[in-house]
């Protein structure tokens, strides 16, 4: 499981590599959605400027590399994320 959150790149750096090299379902949660733009939230990492950084963005990244992808770290969001992860013809949960 990959817990990420808004600024940086490094969930897009991690999308690159789990395309590349990772065999294993993967399943992400990427804090901070509701965060606006340009507002810094916490620590200087968490900033989203000029369009990077953003949870959109990331999540894109995640499930353009096959990666789960949860909106919540709810445990029964997780869960049907890593449902999904291990059993893709499934369905993951209801």
């Amino acid at each position: 499981m990959l817990v990420g959150e808004i600024g940086g790149a490094a969930e897009e750096d991690a999308a690159d590599f789990i395309r590349a090299s990772v065999t294993k379902p993967v399943v992400a949660y990427i804090a901070g959605v509701t965060a606006p733009a340009g507002k810094r939230m916490g620590h200087a990492g968490a900033i989203i400027s000029g369009g990077k950084g953003t949870a959109a963005g990331k999540y894109a990244a995640l499930e353009a590399a096959g990666v789960a992808t949860v909106r919540s770290p709810r445990r029964s969001d997780s869960g049907c994320g890593v449902a999904r992860a291990i059993a893709p013809r499934a369905g993951g949960c209801p």
